[in-house]
């Protein structure tokens, strides 16, 4: 069994592991290691440092492809839907008002392995809190259904003005 174990090319052999894989899963395990380890409240903070991050990066990508100062709403929409598209989600607009958009998910970026780690909810919910806001002002995303949270989609609703019979996380613009 050794000699034919041996004669098989570890390089054509069917491993599901590849770049994006490997990402999903260091960052399901690093979540989920942060959550047993110092709560649900201060993973989702450490991870919310870096959904700001990203939310800044994605927002400047977005205004310099587009060669605009500021999205106009229109494109805030698309852009947000653009991006999650582009990762593997599949975001959709379930209604759209003046001052709130509410988004559906049918597929987390982060795949499967995200079930029981409400924490990457923290990702959307800072990259489309900072896009927002800093196109409009303000913004405040609250994850109000997720795969995470072992539904079966997202909702994500995103006000546009300040709503306080609302909860979610407020963003502002940094100008």
């Amino acid at each position: 069994m050794t000699k034919l174990t041996e004669a098989i090319s570890v390089k054509t052999i069917d491993v599901p592991l590849n770049n994006n894989n490997f990402v999903k899963s260091l960052l399901n395990h690093l979540s989920g290691s942060l959550q047993d380890v110092i709560g649900l409240e201060e993973a989702e903070g450490f991870i919310s440092i870096v959904g700001s991050k990203l939310g800044e990066q994605i927002d400047f990508q977005y205004r310099e492809a587009l060669n605009v100062e500021k999205l106009s709403r229109t494109q805030l929409t698309e852009v947000l839907i653009d991006l999650k598209a582009r990762i593997d989600g599949d975001f959709y607009v379930l209604e759209e008002f003046p001052d709130k958009i509410v988004f559906g998910n049918k597929h987390c970026p982060f795949g499967s392995d995200v079930f029981d780690r409400p924490a990457l909810c923290m990702m959307t919910s800072n990259v489309f809190g900072v896009i927002a806001a800093e196109n409009t002002g303000y913004a405040k995303v609250s994850i109000d259904e997720s795969i995470a949270r072992n539904h079966d989609h997202c909702k994500v609703t995103v006000y546009l003005s300040p709503d306080d019979t609302a909860d979610g996380r407020e963003y502002y613009c940094s100008d």
